[in-house]
């Protein structure tokens, strides 16, 4: 028996204690495997390998600085959301200041978002994969994955989801993990791979005049120089105001944390997705690394016919590292679970945000042009927009391969430093800041968003100079890194919305209650007599079925229709929503603690791992 001070801890105090800790670990492992698994897509193994192969570990730092991100997302932004009784980010924002342009603006703004940096960039390293190991028509190819991802989205919903995540990321685990181990010792271990790496050039590239297609010299160091680095250290700021965007204000990452049981458990899902993050550097660089090693006249080309001739690219074919090392390292039979490794990293992707961006249209765009839309017309809405978003992705696909240059993942990252700080920007103003109003936010966004918008455009027609070409690019993109725009464009906006919000008639402090980090607590309920009259997503709503019969009268093609829409099961039913029951910020002292060191443990490790490879 053991004992705490003077009391007796009983056998049965124990084991309620044990088997208590077994769920919330096994609700963290499924809420934080969904995390990772919406994160780590086909992008990541195409792109983070191949930014290993061409410079070598600065891209990591991306994957760490998540870890602090998603540190916020559960203990700075999730008690504001859980507090707000929001399901959705752009309400948020309604809730937050009332009006419906800005809940409007944000939702279109994020379903553009996940066509430029999110679809479009799977599909187009889903078929980097498949034009490499099976020399399927890439369009074809695409066209399956799409099909079968939208199928499930729409048959399953987020719950079939979230559990297919948890499945998905064991499979990605299991199967990078093996073709880790193959890659080190095929290349004779950690230290041979730091020793062949620099040596690693092609032919190309020794008899050239140009420098470019060298291995850089920090290849092994996450922080790099201000001004000559690829990735400079300053600009880590620029990173977090992106990643902020992305795990603590994106629908696709929000949903699932709010999906939680409780607020102990999304924050046990956010540690653990971090724990996670920590896997990326191991399983996908390293390998990307020695790829290049291996396979250097392929991977580093830098010829352009050359180039073209591997990977139908003439600006070079580091995104090829990974799906090298699967096709010429796997035995005969594993290829086959790689490439369902690949598939399921692309479905888990694709998945999460077909029904992240549905769940936004039709309840902040929709649903604002239509109060009176049934459940009916909400499902028919949101299937359509799924469909709407994946033709635009796969028409944006050719454009991204003639301007990401060699590197997926810095294409992704560049995209986002443009378009995701003034969102993020936005989104911390109103969180932190009670003296925020809707006009700040509203012109800051707009504001921002154009400033960022004008760099991308400037990007995209300029695009990026060969090996050995001049770079004749204006002096704001040559000159100005990605990065530090990020950091220019974010101040920029939170500039724009406290002049605007000091300039104009500020919000009763009444109307900010529990839509702020200082409110979250508060007893007060929130006034809403001066805002619209918000849509109550917990009311029973009973569907009219004089619009359809799912009997046994009708004809078969109707029921099939049905059936693909998921109204079989919908004869009365809640209003479409994320989730039936609204969490609390309640938590059990023990295992808030729990949670707390954890988080301390992950972060200290993150810092670590920063300063040893600095």
């Amino acid at each position: 028996m053991a004992t705490v001070g003077n009391t007796s801890l009983h056998a049965a105090d124990i084991a309620i204690i044990i088997v208590y800790f077994i769920f919330i670990l096994t609700v963290g492992l499924w809420l934080g495997a969904s995390l990772f698994a919406s994160n780590i897509g086909s992008l990541h193994f195409i792109g983070l390998a191949g930014s290993g192969a061409a410079a070598g570990i600065a891209v990591g730092g991306f994957e760490l600085n998540a870890i602090f991100v998603l540190m916020m997302l559960g203990w700075l932004f999730m008690p504001v959301y859980i507090a707000s009784g929001v399901f959705t980010m752009p309400e948020y924002l309604h809730k937050r200041f009332g009006g419906q342009r800005l809940q409007i603006y944000l939702a279109v703004l994020s379903l553009l978002l996940y066509i430029f940096t999110k679809i479009s960039a799977d599909l187009f390293a889903g078929a980097i994969f498949i034009e490499q190991s099976l020399k399927w028509n890439i369009y074809l190819s695409t066209a399956i994955l799409l099909v079968i991802a939208s199928i499930f989205t729409i048959t399953g919903g987020l719950t079939a989801v979230i559990w297919t995540d948890f499945i998905q990321t064991g499979i990605m685990l299991c199967g990078a993990f093996s073709l880790m181990i193959m890659a080190f010792i095929e290349v004779g271990g950690f230290e041979n791979m730091k020793y062949k790496y620099e040596r690693s050039i092609a032919n190309s590239s020794i008899y050239s005049n140009s420098t470019c297609g060298l291995p850089r010299k920090d290849y092994l160091n996450f922080l790099r120089s201000p001004k000559e680095g690829d990735v400079p250290w300053p600009g880590l700021l620029g990173i977090t105001f992106s990643s902020i965007w992305y795990w603590c204000a994106d629908q696709v990452i929000v949903q699932r944390t709010l999906s939680g049981k409780n607020f102990t458990h999304a924050k046990a899902g956010c540690v653990l997705a971090g724990y996670l993050k920590l896997l990326p550097l191991f399983l996908l660089i390293f390998p990307g690394m020695i790829s290049r090693i291996l396979y250097t006249e392929e991977v580093a080309c830098i010829d352009p016919d050359v180039c073209y001739e591997v990977c139908k690219s003439r600006s070079g074919c580091t995104n090829t590292a990974y799906p090298k090392l699967v096709l010429n390292l796997m035995p005969n039979g594993a290829r086959g679970v790689m490439l369902a490794v690949i598939l399921s990293a692309l479905m888990s992707s694709l998945t999460s945000i077909f029904n992240s961006s549905s769940t936004v249209f039709t309840l902040d765009v929709w649903k604002r042009i239509r109060k009176n839309a049934q459940d009916f017309e909400l499902m028919i809405v949101g299937r359509l927009t799924v469909v709407v978003l994946v033709g635009i992705s796969i028409a944006w696909v050719p454009i991204i391969q003639a301007t990401q240059g060699s590197q997926l993942f810095v294409y992704v990252q560049r995209v986002s430093s443009f378009l995701q700080p003034p969102v993020c920007a936005v989104y911390v103003a109103s969180i932190f800041w009670s003296r925020m109003n809707e006009q700040g936010a509203f012109w800051s966004a707009v504001i921002g968003l154009g400033t960022g918008l004008l760099r991308f455009i400037l990007e995209i027609v300029y695009g990026n100079p060969q090996c050995g070409e001049e770079d004749n690019r204006p002096s704001i993109i040559k000159n100005f890194h990605y990065l530090y725009f990020g950091i220019f464009v974010f101040f920029f906006t939170v500039l724009v919305a406290v002049v605007v919000s000091l300039l104009t008639k500020p919000l009763p402090k009444k109307y900010s209650i529990g839509t702020t980090f200082w409110s979250r607590y508060s007893k007060k309920e929130k006034a809403d007599d001066d805002l619209p009259v918000e849509v109550d997503r917990s009311k029973e709503t009973v569907i009219d079925n004089s619009m359809f019969d799912t009997g046994e009268n009708i004809p078969w093609y109707k029921k099939a229709f049905f059936w693909i829409c998921g109204i079989e099961k919908q004869e009365q039913s809640r209003e479409t929503s994320i989730i039936d029951d609204k969490m609390t910020l309640k938590e059990d002292r023990l295992y808030k603690w729990i949670c707390n060191i954890n988080a301390v443990i992950l972060l200290s490790v993150a810092t670590f791992m920063f300063g040893f490879f600095s």
